[in-house]
């Protein structure tokens, strides 16, 4: 069996969501059954780009992540794309029985039995800005495979006023599971230079609109790896 990877690099930190400042090795899968309007990573999510993915088995990647990582147990986060369409409960169990950590970042669109053995399974579904609706049946799905994960939490990416509300909408009907906001970034070209003010601005926006409602379930993050390289792929 092989899968399709857009790329390996780290170790770096997680910039978002419940790992934030976490140092992990990325595998970024390619191909993804969502095409959000504002993808951040479509080199590894449209087919145009399907050219520059790598064919790699499980023990091919297993080795790439010890290298990286020089053999010293870590986090590895599986994301794309969408990690779950492929099969990544064989190298969970290697890497796992070797002491490393396994996080997982999808929209919830496809369930997978490997779900359970993860530490992390992060559920994002995507917001009205993104262009895609949401299929909560299979998302229930994916909260009841992962119901053994270590952690399972809720990440909502916001553009404007109606992704924050569908997001209160959404916590609403998930009340037990730990949520994550962050403002989206609305620059993604890699080759355009990230404004920091911009992205401060747009944190704070967002704060001082949940904390005028009084909601205070989320807790509201930036994107850190934005804030550090911008939109640089690999980092």
């Amino acid at each position: 069996m092989t899968l399709r990877i857009a790329e390996i690099f780290g170790p770096t930190i997680q910039g978002e969501g419940a790992l934030i400042g976490e140092p992990t090795v990325f595998v970024r899968a390619g191909g993804c059954d969502y095409r959000c309007s504002w993808c951040d990573s479509l080199h590894a999510v449209d087919s145009q780009y399907r050219h520059s993915w790598t064919p790699m088995s499980t023990e091919d990647i297993w080795r790439q992540i010890r290298k990286l990582s020089k053999d010293q147990p870590l986090t590895v986060s599986l994301s794309g794309g969408n990690p779950a369409i492929q099969d990544f409960g064989p190298l969970i169990r290697m890497g796992k029985a070797a002491g490393y950590r396994f996080a997982c970042e999808t929209q919830g669109s496809i369930a997978r039995q490997w779900f359970a053995d993860l530490d992390t399974l992060v559920l994002s579904p995507k917001p009205p800005s993104s262009g895609e609706r949401v299929d909560w049946d299979a998302f229930d799905a994916c909260r009841t495979l992962g119901a053994q994960a270590r952690q399972q939490v809720m990440k909502i990416v916001i553009f404007d006023e109606i992704d924050y509300h569908w997001a209160r909408e959404v916590h609403a009907h998930h009340l037990d599971i730990p949520l994550y906001l962050q403002p989206g970034n609305p620059e993604v070209d890699p080759a355009t230079p990230v404004d920091p003010q911009t992205l401060a601005d747009r944190l704070g926006w967002l704060t001082e609109l949940a904390m005028t409602d009084h909601w205070f379930a989320p807790r509201i993050l930036p994107q850190l790896h934005v804030l550090i390289w911008g939109n640089k792929r690999g980092v």
